[in-house]
């Protein structure tokens, strides 16, 4: 009766649960996401049964789990000694300004790997994301929300059992995470205004200036710095990369130009010099600007002279 005692405490404080079969994922029920429930008498009559895992319904219990993964065997070269999930996680954070990791609820799985508990703001519709080298959140990251479930701790597989290692409430989502994973929204309504269209001259000069800008930032990141700068340089870059308006090859030659004094100092090298920048010019897709954004200092065309 132990996982039915576990079980129970999760009805307890909200999570809707269902039974999984004994040391496995597999759900012991048919459409699991319907039978998840809170209901007291129901969750004793099917641990009374036998002794199931807990099957946690994620989307209905109003969660969003973090799945971070170890690194496997077969993983890209440029993940090669690190923690997987948990390192990729941290670099999408500082590549957006934010730190990593939160205090929330954390449980260990079978694996090795950590699921991160976090609540999403109300009406957020965030379904399952699978991680991958290009595409999610990122190699070794997965997420659970509608439509998906965890197994809850005190559930054991045979190569292990999961168990709460940070007994935190459940934090909110960050604001970084709810962005990365909220699917773009539809195009903004049109300018009341008509713009003048920029000036290719002016267009190159902007451009110019941006990239100058980073590559300056870059170059005078001291040994503390180094990381977040090239980053949050890749990030700014990779919003022009995204529309064209930039050469992705030019902006990654200029950052990699930028960044070579970093090689050999404090065990700075240059794949760690390829990956933040790589990282960050994908970041930095995610939200294109393209030459109309670029701001016009004669103001709209039909503004009063």
């Amino acid at each position: 009766m132990r996982l039915g005692n576990v079980a129970t405490a999760a009805a307890t404080a909200g999570r809707y649960v269902f039974p999984i079969h004994p040391r496995s994922k597999i759900p012991a029920v048919t459409d699991w996401e319907t039978a998840a429930t809170r209901d007291l008498e129901q969750i004793r009559r099917w641990w009374d049964a036998r002794p199931y895992n807990i099957g946690i319904a994620t989307g209905r219990s109003g969660l969003l789990v973090v799945d971070l993964d170890l690194v496997p065997n077969d993983c890209p070269p440029e993940w090669a000694g690190t923690r997987g999930g948990f390192d990729v996680l941290a670099r999408r954070a500082a590549a957006a300004g934010a730190p990593w990791p939160p205090h929330t609820l954390v449980v260990a799985t079978a694996t090795g790997g950590t699921h991160w508990y976090f609540r999403p703001p109300a009406g957020a519709q965030l379904r399952n994301t699978q991680g991958g080298p290009r595409r999610g959140l990122g190699w070794c990251v997965d997420t659970r929300g509608h439509g998906g479930y965890v197994l809850g701790p005190g559930s054991v597989r045979p190569d292990g059992t999961y168990r709460v290692v940070r007994r935190y409430p459940i934090a909110q989502l960050p604001g970084w995470l709810l962005a990365a994973l909220t699917p773009p929204g539809p195009p903004p309504p049109p300018r009341a205004l008509s713009r003048r269209p920029v000036s290719q001259r002016r267009a190159a000069a902007y451009l110019r200036a941006v990239v100058n800008g980073e590559i300056a930032a870059v170059a005078a990141a001291g040994v503390g710095d180094r990381h977040t700068t090239l980053l949050r340089a890749a990030r700014r870059l990779g919003h022009w990369a995204a529309s064209g308006a930039l050469a992705e090859a030019e902006a990654r030659a200029a950052l990699t130009d930028a960044a070579q004094h970093f090689v050999g100092v404090a065990g700075y090298t240059a794949a760690h010099i390829a990956r933040d920048i790589t990282d960050g010019l994908a970041y930095g897709a995610r939200r294109p600007r393209r030459i109309k954004d670029i701001p016009d200092r004669r103001g709209p065309a039909n503004a009063p002279s």
